[in-house]
């Protein structure tokens, strides 16, 4: 938790620390720490870390400076740190002094990089601890008012934190704490352990700081008086004596007069199991004139067990042979009991553990750990990893393992273990200061067969919905089956074909009469990979004729279920089929499994989806089948529903088709007509054209649109054309007078409807016939307004003229009363005249003038490209009328005297003129 830049580094080796302001003589120190002139010890410092007394602060801190900067980076207090985290389950922990700033050191995790730097006492989490001299229990720090605003809270480095206050006597110098970077709660368990620690931490620093601080006897002897319970030992190699000060004897539990003084004297009381380790850590020292170090078990006269922590130092006489051994031991007995606590929640707890040393052998096996890798080996401690688990070699164990040891970051993973094991597991692990590795580890095989069902069952969701979609977004069944094969690969299987089953039933299916491969048809196949995707489809196009009566697509269609091929599919699929090319690429493709499935409609079998997995793939389970069998019902219902959609809409433009009739053929113009239904099924509506010759010769041209799109507006057109054709035969008026006679005859006859309607007249006299021109004569109710476009004269391009009315008359329906204008254009040679209903004109989110505009230009281009009448009015509906309309389209095209050109590959632009009105007199 140190900050990013650090307030000052500590020179941690033998020397003395280089900071300025913690340079001080040796009699400072023992006046603060409590040596045996009668100075301060360390239990007569304020236990408040920021007391208003001056004097008593200022000893607190020198103390502190002595603890951090006296001695050497202390390895046992990284120990301890490394423990705590471990026992506590956090990412990283620190040991902290302060002073006048803060020390860290001993750190693991995030606090390892900061072992040996200083920081600020106020941006520091131990530094609330100690003021507190309590435990510091923070669950949330970004929420908790005492340490929020504190840098390593701000920077996301501590989320959680919990700390105890290290106590030198009844005062407080510092802190050991736990911390992660997310939110945590803490228990009261987790409090005590971590106060358990914090003894042998602050015993450990203090004799680290002493041990630094003082050489040969001086260093020896002011530790057993400064160390509560250590006793300082004399050796003299070249005469055998052995010393003991007193407290060195009350921790043997002997007497001046009992002890002999002599190395056997001390070997006697030492445990005969640690007897011989305990001589050989002596001899070493002896030997190299070095550091002894030993932990062991004394046998008190009572019959008591102690355990001694001892230390010392071999001295080299004038030839730099050993000629003394100078040392202190001290009770670590409650710290072997925190250790034998440690060890029973290790063996107690649920969660398993192991310990590795830095060449991957097991040191430590808990019983769950045991219990979970009994599989491999019973005998697990002190055998290689890699080669009692040779299949974790290279997978993600190895991987992050060696990861967590190369960065010295802890690591968290889940993974799967083959068998013998063949579970999945949950994976902690945290590097070591030695090099090794602690790993923390659970089984989570029923969890992740779980989370896995779920994000297979999110999976078939999405695929349902996916499919769902493609079936309805078009009304085409061949294509929306057709689609599936690539949309179930390889979701589903690795390849897989689509037929559809065309005409009868459930019924007829079940007898399977002698022509049913003949109504078979596939229709869709896909495979996985790329490369055999062409012995897929040259597999559909010869199966079929090959399929035995005994093949699992008939027995699918007898019994209208799911065919199961749980295994050998290649060979049982070409059992069936006849010899020859398909059976021969059946065997290529070489399925180890496949399912056949119906597509159900209703009351009949309208298609059938055969899916394959190839070997190396598990087999379907119930789960598969289920995704597939509803995955078949609805492409069954939208197989069905396009059938529907088709019959209802051929009956409809059948219907539609049969009130309109072929136009007449007359001497002087062609006439061409065309209708186009909406694209919903069964949208018959009120748009109608019509063309009829007068008695007197005159030639009649309608085009109309009864409000409305169903079956009443169909029937209401009906009932208006036959009124209008009937009335403009029989009494042989003009445009205007037939709709005004429809009106009133609409309101006589109840004819609840109302409609739009143009009705315009072509007619010559003599003299016109001889000058080769033609009047038009027309009345608009209503209606969108024709379109003519006159022939090119003289090489320049066609005039295109709206026939808007001066005044506009209203619809049909509205008002018998209505007075209908009537206009006349007169019309060369070559000119061509448009009526048509708004669905060639009108779209959403666009005004209609804006329709007839496109129109105009659109006519003009394809006069100009010498398109004949009827070429003239498909391309027309091509360019003009979408794909997916809503609107019926009816359509009236005449030419006078039509010359016919070349038609040329492609129609030019034309300047199309503004919109002329036309003249009542005749002439525009």
């Amino acid at each position: 938790m140190c900050r990013g830049t650090s307030t000052g580094r500590r020179n941690h080796g033998r020397g003395r620390a280089t900071d300025d302001c913690t340079e001080r003589t040796n009699d400072q120190d023992q006046a603060m720490i409590g040596q045996p002139d009668g100075g301060q010890s360390a239990a007569d410092i304020p236990s408040n870390p920021f007391s208003g007394d001056g004097e008593l602060e200022a000893a607190r801190v020198r103390y502190a400076r002595r603890l951090a900067g006296r001695s050497s980076r202390v390895s046992a207090a990284d120990r301890f740190a490394e423990l705590a985290a471990r026992l506590l389950g956090t990412a990283s922990a620190q040991v902290s002094i302060i002073a006048d700033v803060q020390t860290v050191v001993g750190g693991v995790g995030a606090a390892a990089a900061c072992v040996g730097q200083d920081s600020p006492v106020e941006d520091s989490l131990c530094t609330v601890t100690m003021r507190e001299g309590r435990p510091l229990v923070v669950t949330d720090a970004t929420s908790d008012p005492r340490v929020r605003a504190l840098p390593p809270v701000a920077s996301g480095t501590v989320g959680s934190y919990l700390g105890v206050p290290l106590a030198a006597g009844d005062r407080y110098v510092g802190a050991l704490c736990v911390f992660d970077a997310s939110p945590r709660s803490w228990g009261e368990d987790d409090i005590s352990l971590l106060e358990l620690l914090a003894t042998p931490v602050m015993a450990e620093l203090e004799l680290a700081a002493l041990e630094a601080d003082y050489g040969d006897d001086r260093l020896i002897w002011q530790l057993a008086v400064d160390a509560a319970g250590v006793g300082a030992f004399d050796w003299n190699l070249l005469t055998g004596e052995l010393r003991w000060d007193e407290r060195l004897l009350d921790l043997f539990g002997l007497q001046r007069g009992t002890f002999g003084g002599t190395i056997d004297a001390f070997n006697n009381s030492v445990h005969p199991d640690d007897r011989d380790r305990v001589t050989a850590a002596l001899n070493d020292a002896i030997n190299r004139c070095g550091r002894y170090n030993a932990e062991y078990r004394v046998v008190l006269p009572d019959a008591s067990i102690r355990w001694v922590g001892a230390r010392g130092h071999a001295l080299a006489g004038p030839d730099e042979v050993a000629v003394r051994v100078l040392g202190a031991a001290y009770d670590v007995t409650a710290v072997r009991d925190v250790e034998s606590r440690v060890a029973r929640v290790l063996e107690s707890m649920p969660t398993a553990f192991f310990q590795l040393d830095r060449d991957w052998r097991f040191t430590y096996v808990n019983n769950e750990a045991q219990r979970l890798l009994g599989a491999v080996s019973t005998d697990i401690v002190g055998g290689n990893i890699w080669e009692l688990f040779p299949a974790s070699v290279g997978s993600e164990f190895e991987t992050h393992y060696r990861q967590a040891v190369e960065t010295k970051e802890p690591v968290t993973f889940e993974a799967y273990y083959p068998p013998p094991l063949n579970d999945w597991y949950e994976v902690r692990a945290w590097p070591d200061h030695d090099g090794g590795l602690a790993v923390y580890f659970i089984e989570i095989t029923e969890r992740h067969a779980i989370i896995e069902q779920r994000r297979q069952a999110a999976a078939r969701a999405a695929l349902l919905s996916e499919v769902t979609a493609a079936l309805t977004d078009t009304l085409d069944g061949e294509e929306a089956v057709g689609r599936l094969a690539q949309m179930l690969v390889p979701v589903l299987g690795d390849w897989c074909v689509v037929t559809l089953v065309a005409g009868a039933d459930a019924a007829v299916d079940a007898r399977l009469t002698t022509n049913w491969r003949r109504r078979l048809r596939d229709v869709g196949w896909w495979h996985a990979d790329p490369d055999r995707r062409d012995l897929v489809e040259r597999y559909t196009a010869v199966r079929i004729p090959a399929l035995a009566d005994t093949s699992f697509v008939a027995e699918t269609l007898q019994r209208n279920k799911p065919v199961l091929i749980a295994d050998h599919a290649a060979e049982r699929v070409g059992e069936v089929l006849v010899p020859g090319e398909a059976r021969e690429l059946a065997r290529r493709l070489a399925p180890e499994s496949a399912v056949v499935v119906p597509l159900r409609g209703r009351n009949r079998t309208a298609g059938l989806l055969t899916i394959f997995r190839d070997q190396g793939r598990p087999g379907f389970t119930p789960e598969d089948l289920d995704t597939l069998s509803e995955l078949a019902g609805r492409a069954g219902l939208a197989l069905d529903n396009a059938r529907l959609y088709t019959e209802q809409r051929n009956l409809a433009e059948g219907l539609q088709r049969s009130l309109l009739t072929a136009p007449p053929e007359p001497d002087h113009v062609h006439v061409a007509v065309r209708y186009a239904p909406a694209a919903a099924a069964a949208q018959i509506g009120g748009d109608w054209y019509d063309a009829f010759l007068q008695p007197e010769g005159g030639t009649v041209l309608v085009i109309g649109d009864v409000v409305g799109h169903d079956t009443e507006a169909a029937a209401a057109m009906g009932q208006v054309r036959g009124l209008l054709r009937g009335i403009a035969v029989t009494t042989g008026e003009g445009p205007a007078d037939v709709l005004r006679r429809v009106d009133a005859a609409m309101q006589a006859l109840q004819i609840e409807t109302t409609a739009t309607a143009v009705v315009a007249r072509l007619e010559q006299t003599p003299e016109e016939v001889e000058q080769g021109v033609t009047r038009l004569r027309w009345s608009n109710a209503g209606h969108p307004p024709p379109v003519v476009v006159m022939p090119a004269t003289d090489g320049e391009a066609p005039q295109v003229e709206t026939l808007h009315a001066i005044e506009t008359n209203l619809i049909l329906g509205m008002n018998p009363d209505t007075q209908r204008d009537e206009h006349i254009i007169t019309l060369p040679r070559g000119a061509t005249v448009l009526l048509y209903t708004d669905g060639l004109v009108e779209r959403r989110g666009q005004l209609i003038d804006e329709g007839v505009d496109r129109l105009r230009l659109v006519a003009a281009e394809l006069v100009t490209a010498g398109f004949d009448l009827d070429d003239f009015c498909d391309e027309l509906l091509s360019r003009m009328a979408p794909d997916a309309r809503d609107d019926d389209i009816a359509l009236v095209a005449v030419r006078l005297h039509p010359q016919d050109r070349p038609r040329p590959a492609e129609a030019g632009p034309v300047d199309v003129p503004r919109d002329v009105p036309a003249d009542p007199a005749g002439t525009a």
